[in-house]
């Protein structure tokens, strides 16, 4: 269960020297995913493509991906910050600089990128900066990691498409990062499809009610 931490400390991002120093080895992570029995680790299926995406607790976001015809695989991570292979109590700190991350593999053949960002942009509320309702706190940020200057420009795109709608809706400025991937660290075993392994844990709704015109035939242009 999740709480709210009035930490201030929490909200802000630590400078690189002052985040913690974390470990080289990585987390021990099962082989397989526990839904689809798919390898959990790269070498992913030829033709497959990344995407990474931040909005609030990872349990939520990863299971709102799995469910998705054409996502072979995901998984759940700390990336954006500072600290090599944290643990989840070192991110939960807001000393590691990382975002709860959600890594999706799909085959683009069968779902496109811009369908996914579409499924990002409706399950969360863009505009609140370093929390998710009374999720607070630098790890809950938005933040969508790009591999590819097509999905860069794909999730830019997006980006103004959904803030128009928003706005009509009475909503402030979406303020979700776009960054050039970087690099993802594995979370722990047990936070790996962790809803389909316990099916009544947390899994809280922030989604606005605003969709994104984006992924359904319409242009983000």
């Amino acid at each position: 269960m999740r709480f709210l931490m009035p930490d201030p400390a929490r909200q802000k991002l630590p400078a690189p020297d002052k985040a913690l120093p974390g470990r080289p080895e990585p987390m021990p992570i099962p082989e397989r995913h526990f839904v689809n029995g798919r390898r959990l680790a790269p070498p992913y299926p030829e033709g497959t493509e990344v995407a990474e995406f931040a909005f609030g607790c990872f349990w939520g976001a990863e299971k709102d991906f799995w469910q998705v015809p054409g996502v072979l695989v995901t998984a759940v991570g700390y990336a954006g910050g500072f600290t090599p292979n944290p643990t989840y109590e070192e991110v939960c700190t807001g000393r590691t600089g990382h975002a709860e991350t959600a890594r999706v593999v799909f085959d683009p053949r069968i779902v496109s990128y811009p369908e996914l960002l579409r499924v990002f942009w409706e399950h969360h509320d863009p505009t609140q900066g370093m929390r998710q309702g009374n999720d607070l706190g630098t790890q809950y940020r938005s933040a969508i990691h790009v591999h590819s200057v097509g999905q860069r420009a794909a999730a830019e795109a997006s980006r103004g498409a959904y803030q128009a709608r928003l706005t009509a809706a009475g909503y402030g400025p979406i303020t979700t990062e776009i960054l050039d991937a970087p690099e993802f660290y594995f979370a722990e075993g047990y936070h790996q499809q962790y809803l389909a392994k316990n099916p009544a844990g947390y899994c809280p709704d922030h989604s606005t009610g605003v969709s994104c015109p984006v992924g359904v035939g319409v242009s983000a242009d």
